[in-house]
């Protein structure tokens, strides 16, 4: 028998023989504490590095490093407190929702789910990693929804005055594309914090009008919401985008330079990107009803969707009515009195999963259990409808419209408050 001393001795030998060939292995390092968390360094280089190989991929020119660390620490602060704020409400976007979600996602692209995560392995990232990428922006959907719909209000009266106003000047066919840079002043600012916010803006606008390339020069200035997407908005109707756009950019022709324009937040610089019509006239409609079940302490994810699975079953046998069984079971208090219906409504007036499920649905049929921001539903498509926008501008519309420019312009308020509220050190690469 080897004498334990001996075994002892050669483990060890081993070990160190092992760590003498090792190569040196970096410690990951923290780049940002925000309140009681923290942002890693290989988190900001990892979103550095997508941000550049995308800027490859569409050719887009990038600022410095330095500017580009800026912004995506920036970005990575805002995920980061949305994300403590979902810990602290006991948000959790659970597995059945999200297998849901890609399912909705492979449908839209008229693929399985199989194919679906072919594709995503072939961009060059785990499925696993995929799922993860999605359920923090689910998670993130639904903070936001929640704490900036309720900061919302929107009257009787000014549903009616934008449908008069639309009526009397004819339905406004057109999209504006909006490239938008913010020179940030902190609150309450002091003269010399205003002179040099001040003179910042012009000589961005100096570079901007001397040819600057808009994007890059975007990502490096810009305090905007769009900053890392080089301030580039998508596509609004004039009477949907946030009121400080909707002010300058009537009249405006594409390529125009609009600012500095000053607000309580800072200097604003506003390009026209890109003005299109309405690809059509016409708008679609459906007409729906559905069931919602909410989950709860009480009734558990597979609970909800176990309970709908019957639903729709004893439905299809003639065992129930879909209208008896709204009234009895949904928790959407608006339509379980009417039966579960929703009466007649543009898809996107729905959430994505509501919206997704709808369109795939053949009129008459009735949808399996699926999960939305809301809850568990199954949904039947009653009729569908195109109406002419041009003629009839309705109040769904018009709400439509409104709620979308509060709730961009609401939306960033709340970032800009949940941000001063907490507590934010960025240490700079020497870990200092």
């Amino acid at each position: 028998m080897i004498p334990i001393n001996r075994l002892i001795v050669a483990f060890l030998t081993l070990v160190m023989s092992q760590m003498a060939f090792a190569a040196p292995q970096p410690l990951d390092s923290v780049a940002v504490q925000i309140n009681s968390g923290v942002i890693l360094q290989s988190e900001v280089d990892n979103m550095m590095a997508d941000v550049k190989r995308n800027a490859a991929e569409s050719g887009q020119a990038l600022p410095s490093d330095q500017a580009l660390r800026t912004q995506v620490i920036e970005r990575l602060i805002l995920t980061r407190l949305q994300l403590q704020m979902a810990d602290r409400m006991g948000l959790h976007v659970g597995d059945l929702q999200l297998d849901q979600t890609i399912k909705n996602i492979a449908n839209d692209q008229k693929m399985t789910v199989e194919q679906l995560r072919k594709a995503v392995e072939a961009s060059g990232i785990s499925f696993s990693q995929y799922r993860e990428q999605l359920r923090e922006e689910i998670t993130l959907g639904e903070v936001q929804r929640i704490q900036v719909q309720r900061r919302i209000q929107i009257s009787p009266q000014e549903i009616a005055a934008l449908v008069k106003l639309i009526e009397q000047q004819g339905m406004k066919n057109l999209d504006f594309q909006i490239g938008h840079i913010l020179i940030e002043l902190p609150s309450n600012p002091t003269s010399a914090e205003l002179q040099a916010a001040q003179k910042r803006a012009e000589t961005v606008l100096k570079r901007l009008n001397d040819g600057a390339d808009f994007r890059q020069v975007a990502i490096a200035a810009s305090s905007g919401p769009k900053a890392l997407e080089g301030g580039i908005w998508d596509h609004m109707n004039i009477n949907e985008m946030p009121t400080l756009f909707a002010e300058v950019v009537e009249g405006a022709k594409k390529g125009d330079i609009i600012g500095p324009i000053k607000s309580g937040s800072g200097f604003h610089i506003i390009k026209v990107m890109d003005i299109r019509g309405m690809q059509t006239q016409e708008i679609d409609e459906v007409k729906s009803r559905h069931i919602l079940l909410k989950p709860s302490p009480i009734l558990s994810e597979d609970r909800a969707k176990t309970m709908l699975e019957k639903f729709v079953k004893e439905i299809r046998e003639g065992k129930a009515d879909f209208a008896d069984l709204a009234r009895q079971y949904s928790e959407d208090p608006g339509s379980a009195v009417k039966g579960g219906e929703l009466g007649w409504a543009q898809p996107s007036l729905y959430v994505p999963a509501f919206a997704s499920t709808l369109k795939a649905l053949k009129v008459g049929e009735i949808s399996e259990p699926f999960r939305s921001s809301h809850g568990w539903h199954i949904v039947q498509l009653e009729d569908r409808r195109k109406t002419d926008a041009t003629d009839r501008f309705n109040t769904n519309r018009a709400q439509q419209l409104i709620f979308r420019r509060k709730f961009n312009e609401e939306l960033q308020s709340w970032l800009d408050e949940m941000r001063a509220d907490a507590y934010i050190h960025v240490y700079d690469q020497s870990g200092e």
